[in-house]
């Protein structure tokens, strides 16, 4: 059975690595929250304009 679970943190990287080294977690996926912006760029996220956190 797969299951899903969404954490926010800050940096992607530092994070991910953490979780990567949890025995069982299979994928880990970074993104930005909230938002109307399909995919945004770390600079447009970073411009304020797409609404995510």
């Amino acid at each position: 059975m797969t299951e899903h679970a969404t954490f926010g943190g800050g940096c992607f990287w530092c994070v991910e690595a953490a979780f990567e080294r949890v025995r069982g977690v299979e994928e880990t996926v970074s993104g930005y929250a909230g938002g109307h912006t399909e995919n945004p760029t770390y600079q447009q996220v970073c411009s304020g304009t797409t609404g995510h956190a």
